[in-house]
């Protein structure tokens, strides 16, 4: 009998633990997707893709964490030609937070400029489709190489194309300081996905 009853308590215990569980873990899953809802709405998406563009005011404080976990720097927080993004922060600081600036060209897609730290625009350098001197952060204003669509993969995940059609790939999923950003990619596959958070 007493073992019985202690098999009878243990069961209601595994059963009260894997309860406790399920519900964590469904509440974590709500939290990423309402993180993911918010910073989609403030950058004019909704979680499944674009919307009719409007403008949107300067989204500040985002951040571009790679496929493996690393942040996008603006070395320097910007004004380069050279050396100009890593991707190799573990954490994001100031040179990790980028603002969003509306280019409000009308087209169906927002088409973004990203700001860094120091008030310059990243640029595309040719518009994208390169893998060498592919991105500069030196640009003071928002011209066609320095706009950018952010496509929505859902749950925060976004591909960055540039504005001939190509994607950015943190390469080798991000964790480099130099040959870090190729600007040649036509498909998404891992290393073009970007979680991007805003408001930091």
């Amino acid at each position: 009998m007493i073992i019985k009853n202690s098999k009878h308590k243990l069961m209601q215990v595994v059963g009260i633990a894997a309860a406790i569980a399920i519900l964590w873990l469904s509440l974590v899953s709500v939290a990423e997707a309402h993180a993911a809802q918010k910073t989609a709405a403030l950058i004019g998406l909704h979680p499944a893709g674009p919307v009719v563009p409007s403008f949107n005011g300067p989204v500040t404080g985002c951040v571009f964490q790679t496929y493996n976990g690393h942040y996008l720097t603006a070395v320097g927080g910007g004004g380069r030609i050279t050396d100009v993004i890593h991707t190799d922060a573990a954490r994001f600081s100031s040179w990790e937070k980028f603002t969003l600036i509306d280019s409000r060209d009308g087209t169906s897609v927002i088409r973004y400029g990203i700001q860094t730290f120091h008030g310059f625009y990243l640029t595309a350098v040719g518009g994208g489709g390169r893998i060498t001197d592919v991105i500069h952060s030196d640009a003071t204003q928002l011209q066609a190489w320095e706009k950018f669509s952010l496509i929505s993969l859902g749950y925060g995940v976004y591909a960055i194309e540039t504005i001939n059609g190509h994607y950015l790939t943190a390469v080798d999923g991000g964790g480099r300081i130099t040959d870090t950003i190729h600007s040649d990619a036509t498909q998404i596959r891992a290393w073009e996905k970007f979680q991007v958070s805003c408001g930091h």
